[in-house]
């Protein structure tokens, strides 16, 4: 039996390397409902960092080391099995389906019954706020509102832990705050480990959790 089964991720001696140049070496364990912010400037291999663990990394890198949540090692299994939540800069809703169809995409596939998907999507509009939003179409979105669509598609999905690749970094100052706010706030009330990528402080700060800062950055 597993000693404890929300013991969160743990990374174990993760390196990447690009082109025989090493450009992260960390390890590192966030709790459930904690955030670790990686920082560092463009090209540092932040991103990359995100890809390894999501299970998407550019064959172009060579990586090693393990990634553990709640004792499972997922360092050797597919992508799509990890059920890693990603949120990049960009939303990527996709622009054929509705709002609602975004949704019921995200949703993990375990739930079967097609009005209770319904209910679940509405639900999830609700909680954001988007009532009444199922059959909008993304592209009259505002920039905050297809961001809150793309966390309630990633949340859906039921995932294990949550990547964040710089998700704000196109919001204006008080949209960023909010969205900011909401993301952190979901992801600890759904106890989920966080690892956020950026290369802005106050990003950084609102985490309220641990830094760890690489590339020229780590070095001044």
């Amino acid at each position: 039996m597993k000693p404890d089964t929300t013991d969160g991720l743990h990374l174990e001696a993760i390196s990447i390397a690009l082109n025989g140049r090493t450009l992260l070496s960390l390890s590192a364990h966030v709790r459930p409902g904690e955030i670790l912010t990686v920082m560092g400037p463009s090209g540092s291999g932040k991103s990359a960092l995100l890809a390894y663990l999501g299970g998407f990394l550019d064959p172009a890198f060579t990586a090693s080391g393990r990634i553990l949540i709640d004792f499972d090692d997922l360092t050797g299994v597919a992508a799509e099995k990890r059920r890693c939540g990603v949120l990049f800069q960009d939303p990527l809703l996709f622009p054929h389906l509705s709002v609602g169809g975004n949704l019921l995409f995200g949703l993990t596939p375990s739930i079967t019954k097609r009005d209770q998907r319904r209910r679940m999507v509405e639900q999830a509009l609700v909680d954001v706020e988007l009532t009444g939003f199922f059959d909008r179409d993304p592209a009259t979105l505002s920039g905050g509102q297809k961001a809150r669509v793309a966390l309630q598609r990633v949340m859906l999905s039921a995932p294990r832990l949550l990547l964040l690749d710089e998700p704000f970094s196109k919001l204006d100052s008080d949209l960023r705050q909010q969205t900011r706010a909401l993301i952190f706030s979901r992801a600890k009330a759904a106890g989920l480990p966080v690892i956020l990528v950026t290369h802005d402080h106050a990003d950084a700060q609102a985490t309220g959790g641990d830094i760890i800062v690489i590339g020229e950055e780590a070095s001044q």
